[in-house]
């Protein structure tokens, strides 16, 4: 169901999985135990500009109070660890941080949006902490490859994000004003990814108190390192393994990418077909004649990689990278 990218669990993710466990506890509490105390953690904007209650910009912004919620974005988050691995607990942190704050001022901007053009009165938004977690659908967008897996019905594709995306889907729609939650932490999220105003630089978590928590509360949350994942390759440290084994992801991305290529030039050419007039230098037969698009079957002019024709298909093609 998810983007299979690095070790499985919550290794190397101890930011992530705090965000699992404590704020999933306290809203399980909230839910079945303390429902007296749930009114301290309501996202409540009315008290927030009436009666100056800023408090609950933090407390009704971190706990659900919906478990269908809790469910959901905890799954999220489970997926999201990846970016953790690759950005460090460091600027994790700083990317979460900074989309929160972005995402309570648009929050309160597009209440207000609402209640001029549409005449939506808003007093109250589904709490918890939903802003950072759509916020993260758009580094999960940009920079996670799309891997094909299947097909439905030969038109529709079925990808490695696309449960992700449902899962956000059903988030989405799950409260009827939470398309503002999502809509900010998605502004939120473009803001602080694409660096607009230096927003990174001012919204960040300061090396001092990254230090403070790496010492405290890092060896609380920390995961053991899985020892019961499938070797790949024949590396001699685990570091070097899991290279491969990205290697390997990364293999499954380009002939994932080089199947659906040659499926779509052969529903845009019905009359796709292969002849005998190759060249002398080609190893195999099968290409067009000269002076056209010469389009062939790309399983084999990959195994042909030192046939000049072939690496030409690839250039057309744009995938040199493979014969280099």
């Amino acid at each position: 169901m998810f983007t299979s990218t690095g070790s499985n669990g919550l290794y190397k993710a101890p930011l992530s999985k705090s965000l699992l466990l404590v704020p999933s506890a306290i809203s399980i509490l909230l839910t079945l135990l303390f429902q007296h105390y749930q009114k301290f953690f309501a996202y409540n904007l009315q008290a927030i500009k009436e009666d100056f209650q800023i408090w609950r910009l933090v407390c009704g912004r971190v706990i659900c109070l919906d478990l269908k919620d809790t469910f959901c974005s905890s799954l999220l988050i489970y997926n999201f660890r990846i970016f953790e691995r690759r950005y460090g607990s460091r600027k994790f942190s700083s990317f979460l941080l900074g989309a929160w704050t972005l995402s309570a001022l648009f929050d309160l901007l597009l209440v207000e949006a609402a209640q001029y053009v549409f005449g939506i009165t808003i007093n109250s938004l589904p709490s918890g902490f939903l802003g950072p977690v759509f916020a993260l659908f758009v580094p999960f967008y940009c920079s996670i490859p799309r891997v094909q897996v299947t097909q439905v019905l030969g038109y529709f594709s079925i990808t490695n994000k696309t449960l992700v995306y449902i899962l956000g889907l059903q988030l989405l729609t799950s409260g009827s004003y939470i398309w503002i939650l999502a809509l900010s932490g998605l502004i939120s999220g473009i803001c602080y990814n694409s660096s607009i105003l230096k927003v990174h630089r001012i919204l960040c978590v300061p090396s001092w108190v990254a230090k403070i928590f790496s010492w405290t509360l890092e060896p609380i949350f920390s995961s053991a390192e899985p020892t019961n994942e499938i070797r790949v390759g024949m590396g001699a440290t685990v570091d070097i393994q899991r290279q491969q084994r990205m290697e390997l992801l990364d293999r499954q991305i380009m002939m994932s990418q080089v199947a659906q290529m040659r499926r779509q030039r052969q529903q845009q050419r019905p009359d796709f077909f292969c002849n005998n007039a190759a060249s002398p230098n080609c190893s195999f037969t099968g290409c067009l004649p000269p002076g056209t698009l010469e389009r062939c079957c790309v399983e084999r002019c990959i195994e042909c990689l030192y046939c000049y024709r072939a690496s030409h298909i690839l250039r057309s093609l744009q995938l040199t990278y493979l014969v280099s």
